[in-house]
């Protein structure tokens, strides 16, 4: 009788604790985007994809444009367990663990090729192993955010007609080293609030990739856009590791192969938006320049590896980078 008690209590523990990988999990996804983004869509496709792969087991809601909180407070949530999943500028994450920034370094990407093979690398993985060593979070997926570019209400065609400037810049510091290598007046404001900053004039001009400057319509309250390409941007797709550690390894398995299927997904949309959206801005009626990104790349080089700039990686790690083909 013992041995059968015994028994019997010993399974019921043991059922307790798998309990939490077997039950219903809902999530909540944040981000800052618009609902007609990409990855606001790929987020929903996830999601409903997610589901039906788990048999149900895994519901998860996705929460756009700033509804949980700005990038900075979604990040808090994430540790505080009050969001499960998020999209982050890498720039925010470096903020946790700064290797994690360092392709928003200005110019340190040389071109969409350059970014792909550093997704692919063994660098991103080692440098997201940092990050996750330190927060105990998971990150999924890189995804494609696109070449910023600079707008304003006026021409800006070298280094100089920056000095000054009252420029909108994400509040996370690396966006700092590339006011800096311009003399411009870095001016940290959250992502929802940077069209009226505009409209108002608190701002002379901002920097987004074309498809988030259509898609926030900043075009509307700015005249000229200038091609400066200067920051290749990337979104992370982070799992809060109060949920990994819960998921069992089948469904670590289809989150993360879902995840990166998305992530690939609005990757590919945006960079195709991104190569056609320059004439659609000159079709209503902006005024479009290509700069001559030289004398920005000269003037932005030098801080590449400065602390006092914000650059928080190694030179083995900068060097591995430049070294990626």
């Amino acid at each position: 009788m013992t041995t059968k008690r015994t028994f019997l209590l010993a399974t019921a523990f043991a059922m307790a604790f798998a309990a939490p990988a077997l039950a219903q999990t809902k999530l909540r996804w944040a981000h800052v985007y618009e609902t007609n983004e990409p990855y606001h869509t790929e987020a929903l496709w996830a999601a409903e994809e997610i589901r039906k792969r788990t048999g149900g087991k895994i519901e998860i809601s996705i929460h756009p444009a700033s509804q949980l909180g700005n990038e900075n407070q979604i990040n808090e949530g994430l540790g505080l367990g009050t969001v499960d999943i998020i999209y982050t500028g890498v720039a925010f994450a470096g903020s946790i663990h700064k290797p994690m920034a360092i392709t928003n370094a200005p110019f340190v990407l040389r071109d969409f090729d350059h970014w792909k093979a550093y997704r692919g690398s063994t660098l991103f993985r080692d440098i997201a192993k940092g990050y996750e060593d330190k927060t105990r979070h998971k990150i999924i997926a890189l995804t494609y955010y696109g070449q910023r570019m600079l707008t304003a209400n006026r021409a800006i065609t070298k280094p100089e007609d920056m000095k000054g400037m009252k420029l909108r810049v994400p509040p996370a510091p690396l966006f700092l080293m590339f006011t800096k290598s311009v003399g411009a007046n870095a001016t940290p404001i959250a992502f929802a609030e940077v069209y009226l900053a505009l409209q108002q004039k608190t701002v002379d001009g901002q920097e987004n990739p074309l498809p988030t400057i259509m898609a926030k319509k900043f075009h509307e309250v700015q005249t000229h856009i200038m091609l400066t390409g200067h920051i290749t941007e990337s979104l992370l797709t982070i799992v809060g590791g109060h949920v990994w550690a819960r998921l069992d390894e089948g469904q670590k398995k289809i989150v993360s192969e879902v995840l990166m299927e998305a992530a690939a997904k609005a990757t590919d949309q945006i960079r195709a938006s991104e190569q056609k959206l320059a004439d659609e801005f000159r079709k209503l009626g902006k005024t479009v320049i290509e700069v001559d990104r030289k004398p920005f790349i000269a003037a932005a080089a030098p801080l590449h590896n400065d602390p006092a700039a914000g650059a928080g990686w190694s030179k083995a790690e900068y060097d591995a980078l430049q070294a990626l083909k």
